[in-house]
């Protein structure tokens, strides 16, 4: 499980409760670790020898053999025989015991999520709470003890340490140990700084450093001691570049009674530099990375202040955080909707995500083991990506005006992977079709989150330009009738030819949230273009692409073979004037993406309710699988042997064409999600749970990490599509523009979570004879509200506008049949 804040980097708490994947400098590193990271427990009764365990549960027997051993580090340790995981994001629990040990030790371990404060929720820590339950009948004198080597200047991948220092520091309600470098270069995004720290109040024991002893005797060395009395004395460690640094904290635990120990890891690492990526394809262009930043690192001074802010506001920080989840947890929906929409969260601590020196936001697709993965805040992947802006909003807006301030150029070209710095932005130069369309949408969903006048008014302009961009000679839809048929670069990584219904719904999507985002401003001109357009485009795509079961894709050839400036890439078909990797009449699995976006924003049905409902149906009936053992895919395997999932494509009525888009017989679960939520907003809840019910059971915790849907890489941004399964389920929507929030009225008795970006809390439905009682209780932020209305039931004027303060409630009565 990932623990750290969004754009910070994490280290992860293994299930058994180690220490693992320490992606804190700048970039991914799965399997990377100080040789020296665990914790360690001593525990002492009257009558018994003292016991030392290391603080993990036992190696499982994939990691007994290697060449000279087990390959884990210090697997020589004692750990406890039996453990167990249990976690609702962002807090994960480990539980250990033995028999030889009197005491049972819980793990618990969170990084503070705040919706709607995305400082808050940004901070460069893990909390590691070690609770220590004696079940016996005698007094157990114990002692907890962390030890993390410095490896300042390493970064899993590239650099070394040099000349780093450990120090002792203390303060009012805290005390550990500083991380620090003398000898890597401080411009180097392997230099920064890391604290182990305490909140205890018992007198710590310390070592600086580990005594530099051949034959693994430094281990030995500090075990011994450890062992002895729960107390350390320093060592000499030679001037070695990574000294390793110990911290002991004496606890005395009565009969059948418990107390805790709380750890603080922190750090700060502020030399980010841009987008580094194969050579092959450099995103400066002129192969030099230049430095970006890290958000974070303004915000503190380095690791030991980051310590300290924490350890003056954690009751706080948990409490709050505490809130959000248990809102959520002890919400009526469905436990696969609130694992899937809580867990995908985690990919915006993790290195997929960081924040710039001046606060955007930004993100690889997913990430390699040392790598990020496909760079650029891409457009058609993170169109699917939904829970930023519900969580926060701030962050939300930013990236759109990335995207069209700063990726778009003056001819309304936005280009699908933004190069860093911001001034660089456009020299991507090529636009994706379906990248460009979800942005636009998500413009207006911001916009109504928000409520921001000034947000709209800066961005408008750029919108109008973004979107006459599909009529320009050789466009996306160059006749100016609602339908691309033009070259239509696109998610799967090659270019579409002639309408399909991938990009079509997103383009109808599209229109309608500029006809009402024109309309706001006051062009009215431009508002009846796109009504005329979506119209038509509508009323086309079922009369022309609807086969009676689901859309297909009709594949026709650029007109004289000419294509626009900046539409095409250079991974999809060669000759253009027959070309292949295409959907044809294939079943795609997000088909509606498009009706997908539109749903979540409130600008209703795109096409004939009926068609796509059924579209809906044929998907789950022709790319779901049940079991995968007889599949044949010749690309990348993401689900295997008994699993279930919907397939990319299926091609129902024999036309597959010989060589379709590269990954037809692929799953990857972002795509699932947006079939599956269709599905919910379809009312075919058994059918869309199913789905969300069969992705969760791939990501169990056994086969793979329940914290990484992955795709082209781990961590993958597509997957936060799940947030939207909670909309889809409450009928949530809220418009920051005539402050509506509105949802679907409960026939029983129900409590929803919601959050909007800038306020989040619960709505609390009782039916009655004639009515229904609704109470509306906020957590986070303020909410402005106007009028609450409960679809299929009726509509609440408030007596007068009101602004609910976090920690208040509101109650008002909903009478029926006043819909």
């Amino acid at each position: 499980m990932p623990l750290g804040g969004i754009g910070t980097g994490t280290i992860s708490l293994g299930g058994r409760g180690d220490l693992r994947d320490w992606e804190i400098v700048n970039r991914p590193a799965k399997g990377f670790a100080p040789h020296n990271a665990f914790f360690a427990i001593r525990t002492v009764t009257d009558d018994g020898p003292p016991i030392a365990r290391a603080l993990e549960g036992a190696l499982p027997v994939d990691l007994y053999e290697g060449w000279s051993g087990s390959p884990v580090a210090n697997a020589g340790l004692p750990r406890f025989r039996t453990y167990s995981f249990e976690a609702a994001y962002p807090f994960g629990t480990v539980f250990l015991t033995d028999p030889e040990v009197p005491v049972g030790v819980q793990i618990e371990a969170f990084n503070p999520l705040i919706p709607g404060n995305a400082d808050l929720s940004a901070i460069p820590v893990a909390v590691l709470r070690f609770v220590l339950v004696n079940r016996t009948q005698a007094i157990v004198t114990a002692s907890v003890c962390g030890t993390v080597q410095n490896f300042i200047g390493e970064d899993g991948s590239l650099g070394k340490p040099k000349t780093n220092q450990n120090a002792i520091r203390k303060g009012p309600n805290l005390q550990g140990i500083f991380f620090r470098s003398d000898g890597v270069n401080r411009e180097a995004e392997q230099w920064g700084t890391m604290a182990l720290a305490t909140t205890s109040k018992e007198e710590a024991t310390f070592r600086t450093g580990w005594a530099d002893l051949s034959w693994g005797n430094s281990l030995l060395d500090f075990w011994d001691d450890f062992l002895a009395d729960g107390r350390l004395d320093d060592r000499d460690s030679g001037g070695v570049d990574s000294p390793t640094a110990s911290l002991a904290i004496p606890i005395t635990i009565p009969p059948n009674s418990s107390g805790s120990v709380t750890f603080l890891l922190s750090w700060h690492f502020p030399n980010r530099l841009s987008w580094r990526v194969p050579e092959r394809n450099p995103q400066t262009w002129d192969g030099e990375l230049r430095w970006i930043g890290n958000h974070y690192a303004g915000r503190y001074t380095d690791a030991w202040d980051v310590a300290v802010q924490v350890s003056r506001s954690l009751d706080e920080l948990e409490k709050r955080t505490a809130r959000f989840v248990s809102g959520l947890c002890e919400s009526d929906l469905p436990i696969e909707v609130k694992e899937s929409a809580l867990f995908n969260l985690s990919t915006l601590r993790t290195q997929t995500c960081f924040r710039t020196a001046e606060g955007y936001l930004f993100g690889w697709e997913g990430c390699q083991d040392r790598i990020g993965s496909c760079f650029g805040s891409c457009t058609h992947v993170w169109n699917y990506e939904q829970a930023v802006a519900f969580l926060f909003g701030t962050l939300a807006k930013g990236m759109r005006e990335v995207e069209f301030l700063h990726a778009t150029d003056p001819d309304g070209r936005m280009s699908f992977r933004v190069n860093l710095p911001l001034e660089y932005g456009t020299k991507f130069g090529v636009a994706a079709a379906d990248g460009q369309m979800g942005c636009i949408i998500k413009v207006y969903r911001d916009w109504q989150l928000s409520g921001d006048e000034a947000f709209l008014k800066k961005l408008w302009p750029r919108v109008q330009t973004a979107l006459e961009f599909c009529w320009t000679p050789g466009g996306w839809d160059a006749d100016k009738d609602g339908v691309m048929e033009g070259c239509q670069h696109n998610t799967i990584d090659v270019e579409y030819y002639g309408p399909n219904p991938q990009m079509g719904f997103l383009y109808l999507g599209a229109l309608r949230a500029a006809e009402e985002m024109a309309k706001h401003v006051g062009n009215k001109a431009f508002a009846r273009t796109c009504q005329e357009l979506f119209r038509n485009g509508s009323r086309w795509l079922d009369e022309n692409l609807f086969n009676g079961e689901y859309y297909e894709h009709l594949v026709i050839p650029p007109k004289d073979g000419f294509i626009a400036d900046g539409l095409a890439w250079h991974m999809g078909a060669e000759d253009r004037s027959n070309p292949d990797l295409q959907l044809a009449g294939g079943c795609l699995v997000d088909q509606l993406v498009g009706q997908f976006l539109a749903h979540v924003c409130g600008l209703g049905y795109l096409a004939d309710p009926g068609n796509i409902s059924k579209t809906l149906e044929s998907i789950l009936r022709y790319n779901g699988k049940a079991d995968f053992s007889g599949h044949f895919n010749h690309m990348r395997s993401y689900v295997l042997n008994d699993e279930a999932a919907l397939v990319m494509a299926s091609y129902p009525r024999a036309n597959r064409p010989e060589r379709p888009f590269p990954y037809f017989n692929e799953v990857m679960t972002g795509f699932e999600y947006t079939a599956a939520i269709g599905m919910l907003y379809e009312g075919q809840r058994e059918a869309g749970l199913r789905c969300i019910r069969a992705i969760r059971n791939r990501y169990d915790g056994r086969k793979r990490s329940p914290f990484n849907e992955a795709e082209c890489g781990h961590h993958y941004a597509r997957a936060m599509a799940s947030w939207v399964a909670i909309l889809a389920l409450t009928g949530f929507q809220y418009s920051g523009v005539t402050e509506t929030m509105t949802f679907t009225a409960a026939a029983t008795r129900s409590c929803t979570f919601w959050t909007n970006g800038y306020a989040s809390g619960t709505i609390l439905q009782v039916p009655d004879d004639d009515c229904v009682v609704a109470d509306l209780t906020v957590f986070e932020g303020t909410l402005k509200i106007r009028r609450l209305r409960l679809a299929g039931l009726g509509n609440v004027e408030l007596p007068a506008p009101e602004a609910i303060q976090a920690g208040h409630s509101y109650r008002v009565r909903v009478q029926r049949n006043l819909a």
